[in-house]
C-alpha cells in the first residue's frame, strides 16, 4: 500500500484501539464509586472521560517505552502496526463482551508481538525490556496492589471503628470522589500513552519522525481525546464485574482500592513502566475486599480474571500474527484484515444488545455469577 495511505490507516486503527481501551477500562477508576453510590454512574464516566484526557498530557515516558524499546522498528512496518492493533482490538471485545477485566495493555502488546514476530521473526523483539517492562510488572503489580490494599483497608476499618457506620460511610463515599478521580487521571498518564507510543512508532517505521522521536503535540491530543470518548461511553459490562462481583464493596473499601491504585499507576507511570492499570486496580480491589475478611471475595470470580490475564498476550499475539501474515500479501490482505475486524466487531457488539448493560442496570447484580459474566 502507499505509506501516506496506510500512515493513515494505521493512525485511526490505533485510535479505534484506544476508544475500545477507553470504555473497556472505565470500571478501573470509577466501579468501586458507581457500586458504594459515591457517584452516579453517569457523572462517574463523564468526570473519568475528562480526567482521562488532562492525564494524557502529565507525561510522555510510557510512550517512548512503546515507541522506541519494545520491537525493532527498522525491521517492521506500518502493515505490521496494523495488524498487531487489529488483534489488541478484537480480545479487547471479546473480553468486554464478557464482563472480564482483561488488560488493554498486553491485548496491545501481545498483538504487536504476534505481527513483527512473523513480519521480521524473534530477533525484531526486544525481549529483555518485554521481560524488564511487561512480564515482571503483570506479575508483581497486582501482587503488590493487593498487598497495599489489604493494608490500608484494615488500617482504615480500624481508625472508622469508633464513628457511626452511617456518619463514616457518607465521609469515606465523599473521599472516594477524589479517590476516583485520581485513578481516571492515573490512567490517562499510563494507558492513553500507549496509543501514543504505536502512533509514534508508525510515524517512525514509515520515515516521517527520527528514532527516538517523543509524540507530536497532535499524537498526544487524538489519543488523550480518544480514550476520553472510550471512557465516557462506560464499559458497564466491566463495571458491573469489578463493582459487584468480585465483592460486596463498602466505601471505606472502595476508598483504600482507589487510593492505592492511583499510587500504584502514577508511580509506574514516573518510571516509564506500560505496566497493566487493570491488573491493579482488580488486584487493589481484590485486596481491599480481604481487608475487611477473605471470605468476602468471589473467588470464583477472581480466578475467572486471573485466567483472562494469562490468556490476553498470547491469544492477541495469536490474532496479531495471523493478520500480519494475511496483510503482508498485499493491499487485498490489508482489506481483507480490516473487513474481519469489522466483521468481528459488528458480531460481538450485535450480540451484546441481546442483554444490554448501561447506567440504568449496571448495579442490578444477577443472581448467578455465571450470568453475570456472560450478561
Amino acid at each position: 500500500m502507499d505509506v501516506p495511505l496506510i500512515v493513515v490507516v494505521v493512525v485511526g486503527t490505533a485510535l479505534v484501539f484506544d476508544f475500545t481501551n477507553g470504555f473497556h477500562d472505565t470500571a478501573n477508576a470509577m466501579a468501586t464509586s458507581i457500586a458504594t453510590g459515591a457517584l452516579q454512574p453517569r457523572t462517574a464516566v463523564a468526570l473519568a472521560g475528562c480526567l482521562n484526557v488532562i492525564g494524557a498530557f502529565l507525561s510522555v515516558q510510557v510512550a517512548k517505552t512503546i515507541s522506541g524499546g519494545l520491537v525493532d522498528e527498522t525491521l517492521i512496518s506500518p502493515v505490521v502496526i496494523f495488524a498487531g492493533l487489529i488483534g489488541a482490538i478484537v480480545w479487547n471485545l471479546v473480553t468486554w463482551f464478557l464482563g472480564l477485566p482483561s488488560s488493554s495493555s498486553h491485548a496491545l502488546f501481545g498483538g504487536l508481538i504476534g505481527a513483527t514476530w512473523v513480519a521480521g521473526g524473534s530477533g525484531a523483539i526486544h525481549f529483555d525490556t518485554v521481560v524488564s517492562k511487561i512480564v515482571l510488572p503483570a506479575v508483581l503489580s497486582p501482587v503488590v496492589a493487593a498487598l497495599i490494599a489489604v493494608s490500608v483497608t484494615y488500617l482504615a476499618f480500624r481508625v472508622a471503628a469508633r464513628a457511626r457506620s452511617d456518619i463514616a460511610d457518607r465521609g469515606f463515599r465523599l473521599s472516594q470522589r477524589v479517590s476516583a478521580s485520581m485513578v481516571a487521571l492515573a490512567h490517562g498518564t499510563n494507558d492513553a500513552q500507549k496509543t501514543m507510543g504505536v502512533i509514534t512508532l508508525t510515524l517512525i517505521t514509515a520515515g516521517m519522525l527520527p528514532a527516538g522521536s517523543a509524540p507530536p503535540f497532535w499524537v498526544i491530543l487524538t489519543a488523550g481525546l480518544a480514550i476520553g470518548l472510550g471512557t465516557y461511553m462506560g464499559g458497564w459490562r466491566i463495571i458491573r464485574t469489578l463493582g459487584h462481583r468480585v465483592s460486596d464493596i463498602r466505601p471505606v473499601q472502595g476508598f483504600s482500592a482507589e487510593t492505592t491504585s492511583a499510587a500504584v499507576i502514577l508511580s509506574s507511570t514516573h518510571l516509564g513502566l506500560p505496566l497493566s492499570t487493570t491488573q491493579v486496580c482488580t488486584g487493589s480491589i481484590l485486596g481491599a475486599a480481604a481487608g475487611r475478611r477473605l471470605a468476602s471475595v468471589h473467588w470464583g470470580i477472581a480466578g475467572r480474571i486471573a485466567l483472562a490475564w494469562a490468556f490476553t498476550l498470547p491469544a492477541a499475539a495469536v490474532v496479531g500474527a495471523a493478520a500480519s501474515w494475511l496483510a503482508a500479501t498485499g493491499t487485498v490482505g490489508v482489506v481483507v484484515v480490516a473487513v474481519s475486524g469489522l466483521a468481528v466487531a459488528s458480531g460481538i457488539y450485535t450480540a451484546s444488545r441481546r442483554s444490554a448493560v448501561t447506567a440504568v442496570n449496571v448495579n442490578d447484580v444477577p443472581q448467578s455469577p455465571v450470568a453475570d459474566i456472560v450478561a
